[in-house]
């Protein structure tokens, strides 16, 4: 590119449209309000850039039944995001990548609460895990694997 062509596209710059911002996915989650490892997931969720809202409640498995979780992927917290169910410390590229792939599921589970994962930090410990994709018919299918 010739001096004279860089010098003009740099000065025409200033007067582009700036270009909109991406609005930050939203997810919603549905958590026990004293439980500090799903705080932690929450925290995890917002610096990964989500716009998360949390809703406080007793009864975490009457919200899982509900977005259609099966109670054998059970885990502490659950979250809904563009139509799929979020089960347990599921990591936030994994829910990226779900988005990104839009498969036909329920969604993603990580179920109990396997330490090292998302929330669930224990010093340098890390257990392994998996992440679960939950099809239609709320049969799994690796869709993560997280060593230790």
């Amino acid at each position: 590119m010739k001096r004279r062509t860089l010098i003009h596209a740099l000065a025409a710059l200033p007067v582009l449209p700036a270009l909109p911002a991406q609005a930050a996915t939203k997810i919603h989650v549905y958590k026990n309000e004293s439980c500090d490892c799903c705080a932690g997931w929450v925290k995890h969720l917002s610096s990964a850039g989500f716009a998360v809202q949390v809703t406080t409640t007793d009864d975490t498995i009457a919200v899982r039944k509900k977005v259609g979780i099966p109670d054998a992927f059970g885990a502490c917290h659950t979250a809904t995001v563009e139509g799929y169910a979020i089960e347990g410390h599921v990591p936030a590229p994994e829910i990226r990548r779900l988005l990104a792939l839009k498969p036909q599921a329920i969604g993603l589970a990580v179920p109990s609460m396997p330490v090292g994962s998302p929330g669930m930090e224990y010093g340098d410990r890390k257990d392994p895990y998996k992440v679960l994709l939950i099809d239609r018919q709320g049969r799994d299918t690796v869709f993560a694997t997280y060593p230790k």
